[in-house]
């Protein structure tokens, strides 16, 4: 006897195959088979005539690693057909840590969310998880920014022989500890002082146990090019697949970069290195409000940052660097305070830069100062900077998959406050019925391809991603003709519609549109062998 069957589906095996109506059982966490019409019995049947039955979303690109300690019942992934989300992106990952970097992150993370971080490796980080119970699997890679900082602090220069083997060794520890791979955020302090020789001795430890790279650039605008060039060639010579994070061109006159771009990847694959790319179906990015200072300003720990904010000297270098970096008409009113980590501030947020410094009586710049300075760095912003057309021409592109960029956020606080991306709960949604359904930008079977086998093919996820007997029963029914992200930039934080039942592992934790309570998501750990190329 089945546990559950779904009659009547139209089934999306999440392979790009054409969809049928057909029947799917379920037993225990596994898909026990599937088929125009099954017999046998079942403890409990879902008629799902009318509705789609697909694969569970797997999220390559997530931000859920502490989230999940918050928030473990993950509302804003399940709720928008999220399984499995990936988590270490963008350079910073909850482990393994050490030294200068856990200490900032235990007093950081205290001030704004009263959570105690008392692991330092991903085997604690996993097991921490899976002891407190969540509601969707969680994968990790190895942040480069993470292990930069665990050895070498916020120092802005080379890193010593005797460094960079503590840094290899941290990839090693966390490659052999389950990570699928390392990630960078070569943006960002402190991964934005290495060379190319670190990128690429760091590759090679991650690719040694078959890991991918997963890179957030050191620039997606006026340097996109070179940034691009950049990580094909440290993946080259490291001998791994590269995962670039995000595609984008950012800033109106990067708009037309796209194609060379595209030449650059494709160029790439054509000549056999395994490149691949996600992208997120909005023109808004969310970073930290300190990724706007010039890379010096980040030299050294926490308190030397703010101490060069309330320096005149060091003030007035890094206001010129920021106007002259930024000099394009409008642009302080294209930056949206998201989030304010102090109570003071929280009325700043879901103002723009420009609206700051109004409400001030400053230049927008020296209102920032000020923001960063009250809140220690730690502010959030939107910035509205991205093509709509170029976004629909990256996600239209078959190496590409979805990824939010997003956390597993929900309304309660403290999670669920200021002005969130919406992409934190609209991201799948939104390609399935605004750009597929109602756009036709690609079929509803590719959108799915693109958020199911094609990352977990990319990851080396063998057992999820795909509706076939014996996969891991990860699953989201919902309406074809319904579902839609909800979100908009000013109502952020709106649950999908069209998205009614989710199963992670065999158990819904969605049903009728609504969470269950249930936490039956694990800690995924690489299996011995190297993610799929997608070609």
């Amino acid at each position: 006897m089945y546990d559950l069957v779904f009659r009547g589906a139209l089934l999306i095996d999440g392979e790009g195959g054409e969809p049928f109506a057909g029947d799917l059982a379920v037993s225990g966490d596994s898909i026990a088979a599937m088929g125009s019409r099954l017999g046998g019995q079942a403890r409990r049947t879902i008629a799902a005539q009318g509705l789609a039955l697909c694969p569970g979303f797997v999220d390559i690109h997530g931000h859920s690693d502490y989230y999940l300690l918050i928030n473990p019942a993950a509302e804003a992934k399940v709720r928008q057909g999220v399984t499995t989300d990936v988590g270490g992106n963008c350079g910073y990952s909850a482990a393994p840590v050490a030294g200068p970097e856990r200490a900032e992150r235990v007093q950081t993370y205290r001030e704004q969310y009263d959570l105690a971080l008392p692991f330092d490796t991903l085997d604690g980080h996993l097991r921490r998880l899976e002891e407190a119970g969540i509601s969707v699997n969680y994968a990790a890679l190895v942040g480069h920014n993470t292990v930069r900082g665990s050895v070498m602090g916020g120092s802005a220069r080379p890193a010593t022989a005797g460094e960079l083997a503590r840094m290899e060794a941290m990839v090693a520890q966390g490659m052999a500890e389950g990570a699928f791979g390392l990630s960078t955020g070569l943006i960002y302090a402190p991964a934005c002082f290495a060379g190319r020789e670190e990128l690429t001795a760091l590759c090679r430890a991650a690719g040694r146990r078959g890991g991918l790279l997963a890179t957030h650039m050191r620039s997606e605008g006026e340097g996109l090019l070179e940034a691009i060039e950049e990580v094909i060639g440290a993946a080259r010579d490291a001998g791994l697949p590269l995962q670039i994070s995000h595609l984008k061109t950012a800033g109106e006159k990067n708009w037309g970069k796209l194609d060379a771009a595209f030449a650059l990847i494709e160029g790439a694959r054509d000549r056999g290195q395994d490149v691949t790319c996600d992208r997120y179906p909005y023109t808004a990015s969310n970073t930290h409000l300190s990724a706007l200072l010039p890379d010096w300003a980040h030299d050294g720990s926490l308190e030397e940052r703010l101490a060069r904010l309330r320096s005149e000297e060091s003030r007035a270098r890094i206001r010129a660097e920021v106007l002259a970096a930024h000099p394009e008409p409008g642009y302080w009113e294209r930056v949206l305070i998201s989030r304010a980590f102090t109570e003071r501030n929280r009325g700043c947020e879901g103002l723009t830069l420009a609206g700051l410094g109004e409400k001030r009586g400053l230049p927008a710049a020296d209102a920032m100062l000020d923001l960063l300075a009250e809140n220690r760095l730690q502010v959030e912003i939107l910035i509205f900077m991205m093509s709509g057309e170029n976004m629909r021409r990256i996600l239209r592109k078959p190496y590409v998959m979805v990824g939010s960029d997003a956390g597993a956020l929900t309304h309660e606080p403290p999670l669920g406050a200021g002005r969130p991306h919406p992409r934190n709960f609209g991201t799948f949604p939104a390609v399935l019925g605004n750009l597929a359904r109602d756009e036709g930008l690609f079929p509803l079977a590719e959108a799915v391809r693109k958020m199911t086998s094609a990352p977990a093919r990319r990851l080396g996820i063998r057992d999820r991603g795909v509706l076939r007997a014996g996969m891991k029963a990860d699953l989201v029914l919902f309406d074809p003709a319904r579902v839609r992200d909800a979100t908009t930039y000013e109502r952020p934080m709106a649950y999908p519609e069209g998205i009614g039942t989710v199963l992670v592992n065999g158990v819904p934790v969605v049903e009728g549109g609504a969470h269950t309570g249930a936490r039956p998501g694990r800690g995924l750990r690489k299996p011995p062998s190297n993610g799929g190329p997608l070609r």
